[in-house]
């Protein structure tokens, strides 16, 4: 499922190929729900009445809250007529809902930079004070946002005093603030590191100058070492969303303080993280959807 082919499409196409399947790139805005077309009453382009064997989820198409809501409702119901969706909709959700996020790695004792969602904007600015007032920056993200866009620091930045800016402006009229943890080295930089298959496979540092880590934004992807204490806590972050696939998000620990998972990425790229290792990221998300997610779907119906 990708709303554009290009580099990862491939990638993927290219992996199935190798384990003798085909890879057919279906865009969920495509997909319908038509209650007469079949038993199960959904039209998945290029599948006439059958259902695919598995469904990878790459990219889905931003839109209208009516229009997304239909689009997670097809993985959603592929779930229920049993095909594997990897990820599937529930850890989407979980994921690219960054206060939903932040909530569950809390509640699992995840260690996060305390997080805080609010509509109301007098109490947003109340917050934005109180940190101020104690000498720290907090970070105002879009609710929705990727790869970098929208970020913005407030509070205490730099010794002087930035304020919430208006929240219809960017932020739907909602405050998801988190707090700014500062970089422990000139350039600063943040980890990313995939898990799949619940197991860490890969890791690097993003570094940049600027405060913001995104490659989309400019960051430099430097290889780095899978350390146990990174991949441990990458796992139970992926864990703690149940996700097939996770490209965790990690801030570096200063001396004798925990290592910080900022974000966990459900729909992950992984171009810039292939570039500096040798580990074939796509086979190993092909492998793990077909020995494990679909081995086990097959042995469900067998079962039955």
């Amino acid at each position: 499922m990708a709303d554009e082919t290009g580099w990862h499409t491939r990638q993927l196409q290219a992996a199935l190929r190798a384990r003798g399947a085909t890879g057919r790139c279906v865009d969920l805005a495509d997909c319908r729900i038509e209650t007469g077309a079949a038993w199960h009453g959904l039209v998945i382009p290029g599948f006439g009445k059958d259902l695919p064997d598995a469904a990878l989820v790459r990219g889905i198409a931003g839109g209208t809250f009516e229009q997304v809501t239909k689009r997670l409702g097809v993985l959603h119901a592929l779930r229920e007529f049993g095909v594997p969706v990897y990820n599937d909709a529930r850890a989407i959700e979980r994921s690219v809902d960054k206060a939903m996020t932040s909530l569950l790695l809390h509640a699992a004792g995840v260690p996060t930079p305390p997080t805080w969602a609010i509509e109301s904007a007098a109490e947003a600015q109340q917050v934005v004070m109180r940190e101020s007032a104690a000498g720290r920056a907090v970070v105002l993200k879009p609710l929705f946002g990727s790869q970098g866009q929208g970020l913005q620091l407030v509070g205490r930045v730099g010794g002087v005093h930035v304020p919430l800016p208006p929240l219809d402006r960017g932020y739907a009229s909602l405050a998801y603030l988190q707090r700014f943890v500062p970089p422990l080295s000139e350039p600063g930089f943040d980890y990313r590191v995939l898990v799949v298959g619940a197991r860490a496979v890969a890791a690097m540092q993003r570094v940049s100058r600027h405060w913001i880590h995104n490659v989309a934004q400019g960051a430099r992807c430097v290889p780095a070492a899978l350390e146990p204490a990174l991949a441990a806590l990458a796992e139970r972050a992926a864990a703690t969303l149940e996700m097939d696939y996770a490209g965790v998000d990690i801030l570096p620990a200063a001396a004798g303080a925990p290592l910080q998972v900022i974000e966990v990425n459900g729909v992950a790229a992984w171009q810039g993280l292939q570039r500096v290792t040798p580990f074939n990221i796509a086979r190993a998300l092909v492998d793990d959807l077909i020995d494990r997610r679909c081995a086990a779907a097959t042995a469900a119906v067998r079962r039955a």
